[in-house]
Formats: C-alpha cells, structure tokens, sequence
C-alpha cells in the first residue's frame, strides 16, 4: 500500500500521480479526510485515557488522606471517562479500518518512466525480437489446440471431462514439454536465483501482502473451509517468505525463483479467448523474485526482463517487450514491461510474461524492513517479480511455430536434453 504520509503531506501530489492510473482525486479527499477523522478521535482517545490515569493517581491520594467523599467522586468520574473512553476506542477503530481499506484497494504510485495512457491501446512496444519480421507458412497458421490433438498431445475435452471447461490435459510428449520447459528455465536461472518450491495454498495474510486481496477476489479459488487460497501466481508464497522480518542490507539483493501450478478463475472471461490455451485456470509457471534496496531495484528490474528475453531468444520465438503505461498497469506495480510473443496459428500476440518493479508497496502490507549498513533504522524493502515463463501460452507458440509442411512438429535444440534427446513430433501415420 502507499505510504498514508505522503497522502497527507503531499495531497495534491498524490492526487496527481493516482490520476494517470485513472483515479478520481475526490477518492483520495475521502481517503485524507477519514485519516483526520482517525487521528482525531485516538487523540481524544488518548486524552482521555491519560485523565483515567491520572485520576487513578488522585483516589489513590485521596484514600490515603481519609477523604472518602472525594475518592469516590472521582471513582465516579473514572467510570464516566472509562465509558467515554470505550466509545472513542470504538469509532477509532472503526475510521482506521476505514482507511486501511481504502489504502488496500488503491494502487501503487506509478513511475514516473511509465508512459502516459489509459489502457492496452497506449502501452509502447519497447523493441521486438529478432528485428527482420518471420515469414510463417500456411503449415504454422494452424491453431495448437487442432495440432495438439491431431498428435495427441493436447486433450482439452478430457480435461473439461476431469474438470470443467479451461483446465488443460497434456498427453504423452505434450506433458514432456511442460515439463522441460520449467527444468530449461530453472536451470538457466540456477546461476543467480535461490531455487524454492513453495506450498500452492496459502493463507489470507499471505494473499493481502502481495495485494491480490481484497481486491481481486473474484477471481482467485479459495477453500472456505481451511480459508486458504490458491496461488495466481509464485509471487504471492514468495513475496512472504520474509513477511513481517527484518533483513540485512548485505543480504540483497535476494533472489528467489519458483515453479509452481497456478490458478486464475478468470473471472468475466467468458467467450474471450477461450480456445485451447489462450485463457486456463490451471498452468505451469516459472516465476522470478526479489528483494532490494531502493537503490537496487532498476537494475534488478532489467536483468529480470533480460532474462526473460533470453529464454524467448533461446526457444527462437517471435516476441515483442510492452512498456505498460500508468492506466495499464497491475494494483501494486510501479513500472511494468510485459513480454509478449507471437503465436502463428491464431494470429495474436499472447503475453507469457510480465516483470513488474513494485517498489515499496508490497513490502508495506507485509511489513519486510531492512536494515541499512550505515545503522540507520530499518526501511521499507521493494519487491520485484517476473515470469520466466508463463509455460501454456509458450506451449501453444512453439507447436504452431514448430509445425512442419507433413503435420510434424520440431521443439527448439536447446529442450533436447529435457526431451530425452527427441526434438521431433512425427505427424500420426
């Protein structure tokens, strides 16, 4: 969440930076106005129980001097205030949840480096790899979901049988090439990133830190009965793994990378890009995170692009890189570039990954502090996170791209080593 300070010490500022991401600045006079509300009532509050104390001290003196009278007056008076006390406890309360919940649901402060812009229409397309455009033949422009079926590696029908629509099943070399793909790239980022496998469901806490609640609940799974959720994305358990600690600063920055399922209700998705693996509830994802310094931090956001980039490069597929603009931009993000390639069977552009610099944010919800060398008090950690990769929309690329003119398809070289030493699907008969 934002710092409320800033909100009350630079307003208009804020009103400003909020409203490239389409916030309307009477929200942000509501949000300043309910903070006073706040801390004028624990300051009545407060004063009231310091006369609670301070008469404890007086009917102490009193007893002691045989006034009975007056000891009990001002036990009655204590009695008064402790009512009074109680009510101004309440709506105290009461007005600082108000604002927690505001803060909860507004977004981060966008970079100023985001372009400006309301939507997708807006973002700018940084650079796009290789630079000379593929020609793609009539044997690629067929959509995966056809080629994976014709080779039996794709069963979306025994998956909607298991499951229910969107819940893709793999088959045979199709299962293989998931998982190669997330040795390939957990391997590749072995060099520099701690390797961890979390657990999948996680608790509210855990859901609040990243800011996928309260906001996007719609469209998370949630299992009411042990109140844990499912994870959209290896962000989230990753994120608090530190979650209410103190790390040294000589510890960052600290990377961590993770290969997990995960679960998106894709909630309001009906009948848009449903098809095959355009939009799923469960998939494969590599995902790459790390703490640091303010300082840090825009030199980790690079080199997690880069290496996405260099997974893309290596797979040999068509990508472009996205610089979201401000009204484009994920909750708790404040500069994103987004990954997109381009997938020849069904003619579109399918994002496999957004890296996303989140600056202190993240860290405030889950309260992750360091502790700066030159021992000064701790502050604020900033978060950053990445797809490296999204692995069913790479999965549906690479078998339109790969498809032969005789219905086979060819998977990149460097998956060889994962796939047995086979690269080659054979085209049935």
């Amino acid at each position: 969440m934002i710092d409320i300070r800033l909100v009350r010490d630079d307003t208009e500022a804020i009103k400003a930076a909020l409203g490239r991401r389409g916030i309307d600045p009477a929200d942000i006079d509501r949000l300043v106005a309910l903070d006073a509300q706040a801390r004028s009532s624990i300051g009545a509050r407060d004063e009231v129980r310091a006369r609670i104390k301070a008469i404890s001290k007086e009917v102490g003196a009193a007893r002691r001097d045989g006034d009975t009278a007056r000891a009990e007056a001002l036990s009655e008076e204590s009695r008064d205030a402790g009512e009074r006390e109680r009510e101004l406890d309440v709506t105290a309360t009461d007005i600082q949840d108000q604002v927690r919940s505001i803060l909860l649901v507004l977004p981060n402060l966008p970079s100023a480096d985001a372009p400006d812009g309301a939507g997708p229409e807006d973002n700018v397309v940084a650079r796009s790899w290789p630079e000379v455009a593929p020609v793609y033949g009539d044997h690629q422009r067929v959509p995966h979901w056809e080629v994976g079926a014709a080779l039996g590696l794709l069963d979306m029908e025994r998956g909607a049988k298991l499951s229910g629509s969107m819940f893709p099943l793999y088959r045979g070399m199709g299962a293989r090439l998931v998982r190669a793909l997330e040795s390939f790239a957990l391997d590749r980022h072995a060099d520099a990133y701690e390797e961890i496998r979390p657990p999948t469901l996680v608790l509210t806490e855990t859901m609040v830190s990243t800011g996928h609640l309260p906001k996007f609940e719609e469209d998370a799974y949630h299992l009411e009965r042990d109140d844990l959720w499912a994870i959209p994305t290896a962000e989230v358990p990753l994120t608090s793994m530190w979650r209410g600690d103190i790390l040294d600063e000589a510890d960052l920055p600290l990377r961590l990378t993770a290969g997990t399922s995960c679960y998106r209700r894709e909630a309001g998705s009906a009948g848009r890009d449903t098809r095959g693996l355009l939009r799923v509830h469960e998939f494969e994802k590599v995902e790459l995170f790390a703490y640091s310094t303010p300082d840090q931090a825009a030199a980790e956001h690079e080199a997690m692009v880069a290496r996405a980039e260099d997974l893309l490069q290596a797979l040999g597929l068509q990508y472009r890189v996205l610089d979201l603009c401000a009204g484009d931009i994920g909750l708790s993000a404040a500069r994103t570039f987004d990954l997109e390639v381009y997938s020849p069977g069904v003619d579109m552009w399918l994002e496999v990954s957004s890296v996303s610099w989140c600056s202190d944010y993240q860290a405030r919800r889950a309260n992750i502090r360091y502790r700066p060398e030159e021992g000064k008090g701790p502050v604020f950690v900033h978060t950053l996170n990445g797809s490296a990769l999204a692995w069913a929309r790479i999965w549906a690329a690479l078998v339109e791209t790969g498809r032969q003119d005789d219905g086979s398809v060819v998977l990149p070289d460097v998956l060889a080593p994962y796939l047995g030493g086979r690269t080659v699907v054979d085209a049935p008969g």
